[in-house]
């Protein structure tokens, strides 16, 4: 349901006289602090009083200093912090009656109707427990004579909301929960650092991570990885598992693998319900196979360390939603709670919810395992399926006679090795001949292609960078060499996998079919750039790493301010034209300002910034950060804006500049990156193989129509091949990038965050949806170009 903007503007101060608090509960999850930073700031914009409530459930029973009135600064500086500052703790108290009395005391005496609670599922059930029994409990309170009746009469509802904070992605109904993208990046870090120990010493290492019920970081980790071996809850392994995975291990080391990587959930089980251990896993390959072998329990390093980019941006997301969910609740709105579907927040039925994830587990304890994946979601399903087709090599029954080439476009991006592998092992087990091309078009054209094999690919999932080479040449002026090289090698179909450059050369490539007969074969763009700007998708290869680069690259220079004089950073990002990087890390890194290109500002801008700024430091505040996209202003540079800080801050504040540089291309690809470019990969290289197969006569493909030379974009939830010449009306080539871009949305909410005065209508509010609907939906899909991104 959408609201207009006449609504949102009406909403906006409607929390005067209102107070809400926030809470943490059950185990904690990197995010959680951005998501109470996010509700407080946007509780205290639209006028409400906002409590913090320390130590969860147990600081809302005992009541007291445990639940303090916040303040702007209160949240200052928490967002790149792990875990959560305001604490949390488990309750026994609080599942008694008599702690849930304590609890509604507590609230009414401070005037608080309503409550958002960030916790697991366990935690959020309690809430709702705890929203049932409201005017009960306060009928009790009044009969014990500790609240007056008028008192009681004034609290007569309680609203809560609900934010999803578990590392283990076990929620259903939300694509992710925070916390889970973090893990995965401590997970994937330790991964790396363990191949490389393990191929010197030429070792097996059986790696046993969380998700007692759920194999979710388990399964990601492995298909991120290209473990030899998995082991998850939901799909325990066949009987006779052993000698496979045994048989598994011993060809990868005959083809030349000089390492095994296991992966194993802590809940992993066989069919009968049996766990199966990490040590049990060692010692039958030591047994079996006599490989040096070594256990490492990640353990609870996995909650650990600061939050990532994306969980960072979803926390701030999830948390301002949840207080306009909180503003516009009535007696009679259900219980809800906040969630991700695509790259949109969305209002779930908490209870709904929470049930649809208890039948998870019933049918899993009723060994009915291919339901319990299906009840995952399809992400889930999608992960598992693409899983088992990448990891163990197939044998080919017959060739197909087609022959499929891929390349790398334009600037390195993260991710682009994993799109390669997968769909280089794709087309192979399909039959198909494959071959890499080396340095872009230009390579194309020189004829510099070698025929890659299923093992050629090993280990590229976290390859950062471009294995192939990758440069920025077009084909237009090579075009009768990449003919002819076509015509040498007979190759079938093109992959691309670039960014810009990219699009636009595929794009030549088919409006030249007119004049080359050669180029009618299936031509497919996986958009990869840290600049996501290519047109006819959501998201590109390489964008998640290269804003976690950026993040991390500001949280350092954040903190060389602490402890010093009053400073303000400018710091310059790369994108082009494009301010996706500079508006995401703006948010993840709670910037005073991102100045883009989409947004134009002018001079009185720039001098209502530096007021601002100039206000924050005499309030305590040490240290400022302004983002500025690499062409976001012909005359207003990183130099103009820099000099323009230290003047007009002299006295108050002094002033950096920090160009971030290509650092931002990132090294190892992110978790989302790899996962991302394993899933495109398999499907452009489905699509090309469709392609091939309805192109095919007269002993030769002859692919002319427009729908053959394809953009794969995802947007929101839906994974589409549109046609390069239909991406034309869309784009704006002068600046290189789509004319309309949906993170736009996202600027409001780096705006109010940093307490700058805005348009509230600028605001775009989440969606009301439905578990059931959801499931319908991925039903849908099942036949149909759809995923998530997870």
């Amino acid at each position: 349901v959408k609201m207009s903007s006449m609504d949102l503007e009406k909403l906006k101060m409607t929390g005067a006289g209102r107070a809400m608090a926030v809470l943490t509960s059950g185990g904690d999850a990197q995010g959680m602090n951005a998501a109470v930073r996010a509700v407080t700031r946007m509780g205290i914009y639209v006028g409400a009083k906002v409590y913090l409530i320390y130590e969860g459930y147990q600081g809302l029973v005992d009541g007291g200093d445990n639940i303090k009135l916040a303040h702007w600064q209160s949240v200052t500086n928490i967002i790149q912090q792990g875990g959560t500052v305001i604490g949390s703790a488990r309750c026994k108290a609080f599942t008694t009656r008599e702690g849930r009395l304590a609890a509604a005391f507590n609230l009414v005496k401070k005037g608080i109707t309503n409550l958002c609670v960030c916790g697991g599922d366990g935690s959020l059930t309690g809430a709702n427990i705890f929203r049932s029994e409201w005017s009960s409990l306060l009928d009790e309170l009044v009969q014990k004579g500790r609240i007056t009746d008028t008192l009681a009469r004034q609290h007569g509802h309680l609203n809560i909301v609900g934010l999803v904070g578990s590392i283990d992605n076990d929620f259903c109904g939300t694509d992710m929960t925070i916390g889970a993208d973090s893990a995965l990046h401590r997970i994937m870090e330790i991964i790396d650092a363990i191949m490389t120990t393990a191929q010197s010493h030429q070792r097996t290492f059986v790696l046993e991570v969380m998700g007692r019920h759920c194999g979710y970081l388990a399964l990601v980790s492995a298909l991120a990885s290209g473990a030899d071996w998995l082991l998850i809850p939901e799909a325990p392994p066949q009987e006779g598992w052993e000698d496979c995975m045994c048989s598994r291990l011993e060809g990868s080391r005959i083809t030349g693998s000089r390492l095994n990587i296991i992966i194993i959930a802590e809940g992993a089980i066989d069919r009968n319900g049996k766990p199966i251990t990490s040590t049990y896993v060692k010692d039958l390959v030591v047994q079996r196979l006599g490989y040096d072998t070594r256990v490492t329990v990640l353990g609870h390093v996995q909650r650990g360390g600061t939050p990532s980019a994306f969980d960072r941006v979803l926390s701030s997301k999830l948390g301002m939603e949840a207080v306009i969910a909180l503003l516009e609740a009535t007696p009679d709105t259900p219980a809800c709670a906040i969630g991700l579907s695509g790259n949109r927040a969305v209002r779930l039925p908490l209870m709904e919810c929470v049930e649809m994830t208890k039948l998870v587990q019933t049918a899993m304890n009723e060994k009915r395992f291919d339901e319990a994946v299906k009840l995952r979601g399809g992400s889930f399903e999608n992960n598992w399926n693409i899983y088992k087709l990448l990891a163990f090599e197939k044998p080919i029954q017959s060739g197909s006679n087609f022959s499929l080439a891929i390349l790398n476009v334009g600037a390195p991006a993260a991710g682009m090795n994993a799109a390669v592998r997968s769909a280089a092992r794709l087309a192979l087990a399909q039959g198909h001949k494959v071959y890499a091309v080396q340095d872009g078009f230009q390579g194309l054209a020189n004829g510099e292609l070698f025929e890659m094999e299923w093992h050629s690919v090993a280990g590229w999932t976290g390859q950062g960078g471009s294995l192939l080479g990758t440069k920025r040449t077009l084909p237009n002026k090579h075009m009768e060499k990449i003919v002819e090289t076509i015509i040498k090698f007979n190759i079938s179909a093109l992959l691309v996998i670039g960014g810009f450059e990219g699009y636009a050369g595929v794009l030549q490539l088919f409006e030249a079919r007119s004049h080359y007969d050669e180029l009618c074969i299936p031509m497919c763009v996986i958009p990869a750039t840290i600049s996501n700007n290519v047109p006819g998708t959501d998201f590109s290869l390489g964008a998640d790493t290269a804003v976690n680069a950026a993040m991390e690259g500001c949280d350092k220079i954040k903190q060389s301010a602490s402890g010093t004089k009053r400073r303000v950073f400018v710091v310059e990002t790369m994108g082009g034209f494009c301010g996706y990087l500079a508006t995401c890390t703006g948010i993840a890194v709670g910037a005073d300002a991102a100045y883009i290109f989409e947004d134009p500002f002018n001079i009185h801008d720039l001098k209502t910034n530096v007021e601002h700024l100039t206000e924050k430091m005499k309030k305590d505040v040490q240290r400022g950060l302004v983002l500025r996209n690499e062409n976001c202003h012909e005359n207003y540079t990183t130099d103009f804006i820099h000099r323009l800080y230290s003047s007009e801050g002299k006295g108050i504040f002094d002033c950096r500049v920090n160009v971030l540089g290509h650092l931002q291309q990132g090294g190892a690809p992110s978790p989302f990156d790899r996962n991302f470019g394993t899933k495109l990969g398999v499907k452009a290289t489905q699509w090309i193989s469709e392609r091939l197969t309805e192109n095919f006569r007269q002993g030769r493909v002859i692919a002319n129509s427009p729908d053959t030379a394809c953009v794969l974009g995802l947007n929101r939830k839906v994974i589409s091949f549109i046609p390069v010449t239909e991406l034309k009306d869309v784009t704006d080539f002068e600046h290189r990038m789509p004319k309309v871009q949906w993170w736009f949305n996202l600027r409001p909410m780096l705006k109010m965050l940093a307490k700058y005065q805005t348009s509230f209508c600028e605001y775009v509010p989440g969606e009301i949806e439905h578990v059931t609907r959801q499931i319908n939906r991925t039903k849908k899909q099942n036949s149909t170009w759809q995923t998530s991104l997870f």
